[in-house]
């Protein structure tokens, strides 16, 4: 009786120091979060306090003699006759500031490339007449962190200088100040800084011009640091320049050229105008940012023709940018000389090569008529540039027609009106663009030359090649391809191509969605070609030679203008090309010349195709061997997809996401019915494998803390091929839906793994159990070990044959070069990756440690649901079979896009697609009869020696 009262008392005491166990810590948890929250929110509140008053004393101290501090007026804050427009400024240049910038190069090689930029926020009216309360934010970058690099062989070598506060070539500071209307000038005290480093305190002072027009265009100023000249955080000052953005900006120059404007006659065609424009000139080129490349006369060798002076150096080309615009016709511009460092990022305003301009356009002549001044007086100090030195004229005209010689939307020259002799002089340069942006907008038309010779040719290449399958429409996006481009020594440089015109109907800019315009030439087009045949068409391309490409004709970046017929039916282009070919005089002045030699053969891939390349072609020159300007054969294919191919891809992408979500939720849900299953029979709790819950715990562990930075931060690794895929965000925000169905799966399994610990804990097989799951240990971790070591085995050989089949090759650089996507299907196994599909490998068979369990200790108590065995079995194993679907019905292109069925996170081919499969659902046919005639029936019956424990009548003393 005493045994019977004290196990029965025993019990509530053991459910009791259960209860205990789970409910504190949620408590304690709760309590600890509240008690953060205070701690936190009054450490935030008394710090803003304490900078607040910080900045006021600093302001008193280093500002008040500028812009004397006033209190804000809070009945008129927002009324303000004061933009940020007015104040604010997106050009903008910087010297100084040594600390914060370590430069290994020399200064002359990346002045081009500093800039700097101011962003108010909020502009408030205080108490004092024509002052204004500022809040702003100040960026500044120095590009030349990016070139601060030197190549050798296939090797990337940087040189990483000693700490400092810039990272990645950016610098901000968050300011607060006071500006004056009546002196125009503006001070503000702040801090900021990079990243996660040290915030440094500083003074801005800028200094406006007292009006708006192109001699008062520049904003000087200083950046000074307020920490003491010994302490680390100290920096030189910096000296700024920027661009006056006013709006209350009067034109001087625009509209009134003298006798030297613009000149006249020299017109190559016919130009287009600009009144039918809703905005006119605005829309046009008010905003513009394009780069144009320069053509020098032949009078360059007698004559400079530099117009940045004789000891520039040379200049191959400038940038254009629109910074104002006015009444349709008058507007302000930004012209740049970079040097050949410059990447096309933003327009860089340096003084010594840019040149401010303003003009107006002639209705008459059809073309923009300005005037270029120079930024002066500065190389001692920016603050006491100028404008000034207007002698330069610029002319720019739109051409109406375009052709294989003349590829050019936009044109014109530059030249100056001093004279021969004076300083400064540089003879006429002419310069040409192909803008996208313009070929939008305006009409422009294509004259094709007539070439029989060439139709003939591409009539035999054909041969009936190919006919009764479905090729690129003419006028689709996929006639555009990005290219790798090989020479005769298998070296690889990397290009793009796009047509311009078929027949006279634009196509280059157009993207996937736009619909062919329906105007009158459009429909007659569509009505005669019905039944395909071969159409006009005219193409641009061009590549980019690394330094692991070389080729004697073409020079770093080769531009080819072609012509020829494409034939739908058979998926055949034939074309004929231009290149400029460079010829270099005794004065080092580029002159080019147009060789036309050159034959263009390009293949279309079907539709349909499965083929890991959908172009294939070669550039071929026409000329005899002995020809100077002869070149040996260049073959290019491009990995582009089809539209049709990336409408498949973006369809499974959206099923594959809804069954990893599907299949996310079944398993909290399984997991979730094992949990109702042992409450209703606590009894078979301690009869569940450990191991095999900790093995399940882990494969929803190690992949959340692996990406737990996705629950918050965006993953940036995956933004190439977002962009690739054009899913963006949404995929982001799907995988932050996974990881948190993930979680709580974990969180349910941990419950389970808790429940079965605790139910062992004091029980009458306590010690079997224990010598069961530790035998189960020893019998499994060999085994898992040894996995592992093979996987790491096949890894290393791998990789080595990889090595020595493909020695040369190498990712490229450029983040949207296509040719990439080629190269990522062929790179290096990581050893992380194929022991990540190991570990989805050891959790296909999660059923082994609980399957052996039951044989060690000849278990025959049904301790899992089947819901939760079997349903498990299936959410593992359906990947397997929807891997074989997929690899019979999807294409090479797909691959890059494995989100349910990820290959990085399972072993997956034809083979184990079979074997993983058969496997699972034989260990979830094993613990089914397991539980029904117990752990060792799987055995021999002289193996199955059994303890069975008989239950005997308990005689009290009564009885006896």
């Amino acid at each position: 009786m005493e045994s019977n009262s004290s196990s029965s008392s025993s019990a509530p005491l053991h459910k009791s120091r259960v209860r205990v166990l789970t409910i504190l810590p949620t408590r304690s948890l709760l309590l600890f979060f509240f008690l953060f929250f205070c701690i936190n929110f009054t450490t935030t509140t008394s710090n803003s306090v304490t900078q607040s008053s910080d900045s006021e004393t600093l302001y008193s101290k280093h500002c008040n003699d500028v812009v004397p501090k006033s209190d804000t007026d809070p009945t008129r804050w927002f009324i303000t006759n004061l933009s940020i427009q007015d104040i604010g400024f997106r050009n903008g240049y910087f010297t100084g500031g040594d600390q914060l910038f370590k430069q290994n190069l020399k200064t002359s090689e990346v002045d081009d490339l500093k800039a700097l930029s101011f962003v108010p926020s909020d502009v408030g009216k205080t108490l004092t007449e024509g002052v204004f309360k500022v809040r702003a934010t100040l960026h500044i970058r120095d590009y030349s962190i990016f070139h601060n690099s030197t190549r050798r062989n296939l090797r990337l070598v940087y040189f990483k200088g000693p700490r400092s506060h810039f990272r990645k070539g950016l610098l901000n500071f968050r300011l607060d100040g006071y500006y004056s209307e009546s002196s125009k000038k503006l001070c503000m005290i702040g801090n900021g800084g990079s990243g996660n480093l040290r915030a440094l305190s500083v003074v801005l002072k800028l200094n406006y011009p007292l009006s708006s027009s192109i001699y008062d265009s520049l904003i000087t100023g200083t950046l000074e640091s307020l920490s003491d000249k010994h302490d680390g955080d100290y920096f030189e000052p910096l000296l700024m320049l920027g661009l006056y953005q006013s709006s209350s900006y009067e034109y001087k120059l625009a509209g009134k050229d003298s006798e030297n404007g613009c000149l006249r006659g020299d017109d190559r065609g016919e130009n287009l105008g600009v009144g039918k424009l809703k905005r006119g000139l605005c829309m046009l080129l008010g905003k513009l940012h394009e780069s144009f490349e320069l053509e020098y006369g032949s009078d360059c060798g007698s004559v400079n023709c530099n117009p940045l002076g004789g000891n520039a150096g040379y200049v191959s080309s400038f940038v254009y940018y629109g910074t104002r615009c006015a009444d349709g016709r008058k507007m302000q511009m930004l012209l740049g000389f970079p040097n050949s460092s410059y990447y096309g990022i933003k327009f860089p305003f340096d003084p010594h090569t840019t040149f401010i301009t303003e003009g107006a356009w002639d209705e008459k002549e059809n073309r923009l008529c300005a005037v270029a001044c120079r930024i002066l007086n500065f190389t001692e100090s920016l603050t006491n540039a100028f404008v000034g030195d207007c002698s330069t004229k610029f002319s720019l005209r739109l051409p109406t027609k375009l052709s294989l010689w003349n590829r050019s939307t936009v044109a014109g020259e530059m030249w100056s009106i001093k004279e021969v002799n004076d300083s400064g002089y540089f003879a006429k340069i002419g310069f040409h663009t192909l803008s996208g942006w313009l070929m939008k907008l305006l009409d422009f038309k294509y004259e094709y030359s007539e070439n029989d010779d060439m139709r003939k040719t591409c009539a035999e290449k054909k041969a009936g090649r190919g006919k009764g399958k479905i090729y690129p429409d003419e006028f689709s996006v996929d006639m555009k391809f990005g290219m790798t481009v090989r020479n005769s020594k298998g070296q690889q440089a990397s290009g793009y191509s796009s047509p311009l015109f078929v027949e006279d109907e634009r196509v280059y800019g157009r993207r996937f969605w736009d619909k062919l315009p329906q105007t009158e030439s459009s429909m007659q087009l569509n009505q005669s070609h019905t039944h395909s045949s071969p159409m006009n068409i005219s193409y641009k391309l061009f590549f980019i030679s690394d330094f692991g490409f070389r080729h004697d004709v073409f020079p770093s970046k080769a531009e080819l203008s072609a012509e020829g017929i494409y034939d739908r039916d058979y998926g055949n282009l034939c074309m004929i090309g231009c290149r400029h070919v460079p010829v270099k005089n005794q004065t080092l002045i580029k002159q080019d010349m147009l060789d036309c030699a050159i034959k263009i053969i390009v293949q279309f891939s079907p539709l349909d195709t499965k083929d890991g390349q959908n172009v294939k072609g070669t550039i071929e020159s026409t000329r005899g061997k002995l020809d100077p300007l002869y070149f040996e054969p260049i073959e290019f294919s491009s990995n582009s997809i089809y539209t049709s191919q990336a409408a498949a891809s973006i369809s499974r992408i959206d099923f594959e996401i809804s069954m990893v979500l599907i299949s996310n939720t079944l398993a909290c849900v399984f997991v979730g019915l094992q949990l109702l299953f042992v409450k209703k029979h606590p009894d078979v709790l301690p009869f569940v494998s450990i191991v095999m819950l900790i093995v399940l715990s882990l494969g929803y562990m190690i992949p959340l803390l692996v990406n737990f930075e996705a629950l918050f931060v965006p993953n940036k690794h995956h933004s190439q091929q977002d962009t690739f895929l054009g899913t963006g965000g949404w995929l982001q925000v799907n995988e932050v839906i996974v990881r948190v169905l993930m979680m709580v799966a974990l969180l349910l399994q941990l419950r389970l793994l808790q429940l079965t610990w605790s139910s062992r804990q004091g029980h009458g097989n306590q010690k079997s159990l224990r010598d069961s799951e530790r035998k189960l240990l020893y019998a499994t971790s060999p085994l898992y070990i040894a996995g592992a070591l093979i996987v790491w085995f096949v890894n290393l050989r791998k990789n080595a044959y990889q090595r020595s089949h493909r020695p040369f090759q190498r990712p490229h650089r450029m983040a949207y070069r296509v040719s990439t996507l080629h190269h990522l299907a062929y790179q290096q196994h990581s050893l992380r990756e194929d022991l990540s599909s190991y570990a989805g490998l050891v959790l296909d068979g999660f059923l082994l440690p609980q399957i052996l369990f039951n044989l060690f200790f000849n278990s025959g108590e049904k301790a899992l649901a089947c819901a939760f065995y079997f349903g498990t079995t299936v959410i593992r194993l359906l990947p397997h079979a929807y891997d074989l679907y997929r690899a019979q019905t999807g294409t090479w292109f797909l691959d890059l896009s494995y989100i349910y069925a990820n290959h990085k996170m399972d072993f997956y081919s034809t083979a184990w697609n079979i074997i993983i499969p058969c496997g699972g659902l034989l260990f979830a046919a094993i613990i089914f009869l397991q539980q029904r005639f117990g752990g060792r029936f799987i055995l021999p019956k002289r193996f199955r020696q059994t303890s069975v424990y008989e239950k005997v009548p308990v005689i009290s003393n009564e009885e006896l």
